[in-house]
């Protein structure tokens, strides 16, 4: 899917614009698909090199799962041991079919593609068909229906960890606020009686 998008762009920053200055339509309408293209593109690579960790961490959980990379490439002469069963599978799950990455159903919805229960799996489409000298698919539709229930139960649960868990970020971290300490109350200062004016016959009161 990725050379969809690259040869364009290639063709776009090659060609030179003849005759044409920063401020002409022309140079701003390049400028400007160059831009979007490189808006696209960006995700894609990213998400291409997640799925290149994903196989590669199935395959370290699940060590005796078929590898199926014995396949010549087509441009180099060799074998393509990168080229694995997982990788297509993974692929096919996310490009081919564009099914979400998180949950137990999409991905038994896909195995149920390679069981010939649910949607037809065409050869032109399948992942690797056009830079394997053999289109893999016969071979990879073969091992996965050789597997039984609990095999297949385990890759999907395998898949669905792997990608669950790299899809969630942890929460940030938040200090608990601190309550500052309530400063000790102070006793009121007793208040004096309120004085009232002399009256007759208080001077009789200091005589002993």
């Amino acid at each position: 899917m990725l050379r969809v998008f690259r040869r364009p762009l290639q063709a776009t920053l090659k060609r030179p614009l003849v005759g044409t200055s920063k401020s002409s339509p022309l140079f701003l309408a390049g400028v400007a698909f160059v831009a979007v293209l490189l808006v696209i593109v960006q995700p894609l690579v990213a998400q291409d090199l997640r799925v290149g960790d994903a196989w590669q961490q199935v395959y370290q959980l699940l060590p005796d799962f078929p590898r199926e990379n014995q396949y010549v490439n087509r441009e180099t002469g060799k074998i393509a041991e990168s080229n694995t069963l997982i990788s297509r599978l993974i692929r096919y799950h996310i490009y081919v079919k564009a099914r979400p990455v998180n949950y137990r159903l999409d991905w038994k919805l896909t195995l149920a593609d390679y069981l010939g229960a649910n949607e037809r799996m065409p050869a032109s489409t399948y992942p690797s068909a056009d830079t394997l000298r053999t289109n893999p698919l016969q071979n990879d539709v073969a091992v996965i229906r050789s597997l039984n229930r609990t095999q297949r139960d385990a890759l999907v649960q395998t898949l669905v960890n792997i990608f669950t868990t790299r899809d969630s970020t942890p929460a940030p971290n938040v200090p608990t606020p601190q309550v500052p300490n309530a400063s000790p109350a102070v006793p009121a200062a007793p208040q004096a009686a309120p004085q009232r004016d002399p009256r007759p016959g208080d001077a009789q009161l200091l005589l002993p």
